[in-house]
């Protein structure tokens, strides 16, 4: 059986289809200013920088043309964002994206 034929549903009636997207990317930051002027730089668009309670501050920022947004601030996780240049992936290796690119340089 080859990849293929494992993974073709087409003719599985009982398999339906989900539109399934990623909308929102809550990622921790250690400095919320700094991580705002970064995507300021790339040319997102910012939709919200808001502050609706004390303790609580909410940026949100999708890039042209996309579905997806990233959403950081103050109060919004108990994660601890991670010390510059350290990953930790099955790969050992920074995921390579658009905007890891940009970073890089």
């Amino acid at each position: 059986m080859s990849a293929t034929n494992l993974h073709d549903t087409s003719s599985d009636a009982s398999v339906g289809r989900v539109d399934m997207k990623l909308e929102v990317m809550i990622i921790p930051v250690s400095d919320v200013d700094r991580s705002k002027k970064f995507y300021e730089r790339l040319g997102w668009n910012l939709d919200r920088d808001v502050t609706p309670m004390e303790g609580l501050r909410i940026v949100q920022f999708t890039p042209p043309g996309s579905g997806t947004s990233v959403t950081f601030g103050q109060g919004l996780t108990t994660r601890q964002a991670r010390p510059r240049g350290s990953w930790s992936s099955p790969t050992s290796r920074p995921p390579m994206t658009s905007s890891s690119a940009v970073a890089s340089r």
